[in-house]
C-alpha cells in the first residue's frame, strides 16, 4: 500500500467533457436498463410515463439549486458542506452520512445487477460470485488517478450514449413497421390506448417514485466533482443544461417506446427489455451484443456512485465528520482509506448468495432512493437558505454567475414535493419499512451529532481560527 499523505488536496485534473460524461454516466444504467421496464410493469405506461415527467421537473430544480451553489463555491462534497455552512452543522453532518449510505447502497444496486446480467453467460454461477468480481475489478479502477477514472467514464458513458440512441431508432422503426418483430404484429400505438394507460389507478405513480428517483440518481455527481472540475464557474452549468436535457429525453423516450412495443405485464426485472426488444427486431447476436453493453453500462453507474461516495466521505472527514483516517490521500491524489471503506458498504449485494437476486436489488434500490430523496431536499433548502444570507449580507444578484430562476418557488417547491412523496409512502405497506429506516437514521445522525460530535467540531473550528491568526501574524511580522 502506498504511504499515505495529510493535508493534501483533490487536484483538479477533470476537463469539461469529463464532468459532463461523468454526470451523465452516473445516471444511464440499471435505472434504464432494468428499472425502466419494472416501473412500467407496476405503474402502467401511463403512470411510468408521467412518474419520469414529474421526476425530470424535480431533477431540473434539484440541478439549478445545485449549480448555484456549486458555481459559487465549488469544493468537492459540495452539498454536504453547503448543508453544514446554510442549514447548519447537524444537517450537513445527517444529509453527508444519508447520501453516502444511499450512494454506496446504489453501488451494491449495480454489482447485483451486473450479476444477475451474467446469468446470460454462465446461467449455472451464482451471482454473488460475479458481485465479488466486479468488486474487486472497480475497487481496482477507483485507487487509480482522478484523471484515469474520469477519461475511462468518459468512453463508457459514450457507450452507453450511443447504445441508447440505437435502441430509439430500432424502437421507432418497430413500432411503425420498418422494422418486423418476431412473430408480433406491427404494434403503432395501441398499447398506449387511454384505456390501458393506468392499470393500476393513478395513486400508483406516487409509489413507484422511488424507482424514478432511484433511475435519476447520480445527476449531483456535477456538484461532488466540482472540487475536481476545470473552470467551474464555466463547465458546471454547460453540464447542467446538457446533462438535464438528455437525460429527459433518453429516458422519456425510453419509457414510450418499451409501452408502445410490450404490454405493462411482459416486462419486469428478469430480462432488460432493450434486449427483448433487439432479440425480437432480428437484431443479429442482440441478446449478447446488448447484455455487454449493459452490463458496461451498469458497472459505469457503480464506478460513478463509488467515486461520489468517496470523495464525500473524503471531504467529511476534513470537517470533522468522519474519522480522519478518512481524510488521508495517496500519492496519486485517492482517498484509498475512504474507498476501501465504501466498498465495504457494496458487500450488501453479497446478500445473494442466499436471497433471491431482485428482491435485494429491489430492497438495495429502495434504500438508495429514499436516502437521494433526502438527499435533493437538503440540496433545495441549502440553497433557499444560502440566497437569503447572500442578500441580507449585501450581496447582489449581479454577483451570482448562475442563479436559480423563479427563486424562491423552484427550491420551496422542489422541497415540498419530496417531502410528500415520503409521506405518501409512509403509507404504502411495501415501502413504509424503508420510509421508517431511512427517516430513523437521518434522526439517529442529527442526535448523534448534536451530543457526540458538535462539541468537537467547534473545538476544531475553533483550533483552526487561532493557527490562521498566528500565521498572519508572523506574516505580518
Amino acid at each position: 500500500m502506498e504511504k499515505m499523505e495529510t493535508h493534501e488536496q483533490l487536484n483538479r485534473s477533470m476537463k469539461k467533457r469529463h464532468l459532463f460524461m461523468l454526470s451523465l454516466g452516473g445516471v444511464i444504467g440499471t435505472g434504464l436498463f432494468l428499472n425502466a421496464g419494472f416501473t412500467i410493469n407496476q405503474a402502467g405506461a401511463g403512470g411510468a410515463i408521467i412518474g419520469y415527467l414529474i421526476g425530470g421537473l424535480i431533477l431540473y430544480m434539484v440541478m439549478v439549486c445545485l449549480g448555484e451553489l456549486a458555481v459559487h463555491m465549488p469544493v468537492t462534497g459540495s452539498f454536504q458542506k453547503y448543508a453544514a455552512k446554510y442549514i447548519g452543522p447537524s444537517a450537513g453532518f445527517s444529509l453527508g452520512w444519508m447520501y453516502f449510505v444511499g450512494s454506496a447502497a446504489t453501488a451494491g444496486v449495480e454489482f447485483t445487477a451486473a450479476g444477475m446480467i451474467m446469468k446470460h453467460w454462465f446461467p449455472h454461477t451464482p451471482v454473488w460470485i460475479w458481485c465479488a468480481a466486479f468488486i474487486v475489478l472497480l475497487f481496482t479502477l477507483n485507487a487509480l488517478t482522478t484523471k484515469g477514472f474520469a477519461e475511462a467514464e468518459y468512453w463508457f458513458a459514450g457507450i452507453k450514449v450511443v447504445a441508447v440512441v440505437a435502441f430509439i431508432l430500432i424502437g421507432i422503426a418497430g413500432i411503425f413497421g420498418f422494422i418486423p418483430l418476431s412473430d408480433r404484429s406491427t404494434p403503432f400505438m395501441t398499447n398506449l390506448a387511454p384505456t390501458g394507460l393506468f392499470p393500476a389507478g393513478i395513486a400508483i405513480v406516487f409509489v413507484t417514485m422511488m424507482n424514478v428517483i432511484f433511475s435519476y440518481q447520480g445527476s449531483e455527481l456535477i456538484g461532488i466533482a466540482a472540487g475536481e472540475s476545470e473552470e467551474p464557474e464555466k463547465n458546471i452549468p454547460k453540464a447542467i443544461r446538457n446533462v438535464l436535457f438528455r437525460i429527459i429525453v433518453f429516458y422519456i423516450s425510453s419509457i414510450i417506446i418499451l409501452s408502445a412495443i410490450f404490454p405493462a405485464s411482459e416486462l419486469g426485472l428478469l430480462e432488460s427489455p432493450f434486449v427483448t426488444l433487439m432479440k425480437i427486431a432480428g437484431v443479429p447476436y442482440a441478446a449478447g451484443i446488448m447484455n455487454f453493453i449493459i452490463l458496461t453500462a451498469i458497472l459505469s453507474v457503480g464506478n460513478s456512485c463509488l467515486y461520489a461516495s468517496t470523495r464525500l466521505l473524503w471531504s467529511m472527514a476534513h470537517d470533522g465528520m468522519a474519522p480522519r483516517v478518512f481524510g488521508k490521500l495517496t500519492k496519486r491524489k485517492v482517498p484509498l482509506n475512504a474507498l476501501i471503506f465504501t466498498i465495504s458498504f457494496s458487500l450488501l449485494s453479497l446478500l445473494t448468495s442466499f436471497i433471491a437476486a431482485d428482491t435485494v436489488f429491489v430492497l438495495l434500490m429502495s434504500i438508495a432512493g429514499i436516502s437521494v430523496t433526502i438527499s435533493w431536499m437538503g440540496i433545495a433548502l441549502s440553497q433557499y437558505m444560502f440566497r437569503r444570507k447572500f442578500l441580507k449580507g449585501g450581496g447582489k444578484l449581479t454577483d451570482l454567475k448562475y442563479k436559480v430562476p423563479l427563486y424562491p418557488i423552484v427550491p420551496l417547491f422542489c422541497f415540498g414535493f419530496c417531502f410528500f412523496i415520503l409521506i405518501f409512502l409512509a403509507f404504502d405497506p411495501t415501502q413504509r419499512l424503508g420510509v421508517f429506516y431511512g427517516v430513523g437514521f437521518l434522526i439517529a445522525c442529527v442526535l448523534f451529532y448534536k451530543f457526540k460530535l458538535a462539541k468537537k467540531v467547534v473545538k476544531k473550528e475553533e483550533e483552526f481560527t487561532e493557527q490562521t491568526i498566528v500565521q498572519i501574524s508572523e506574516q505580518e511580522s
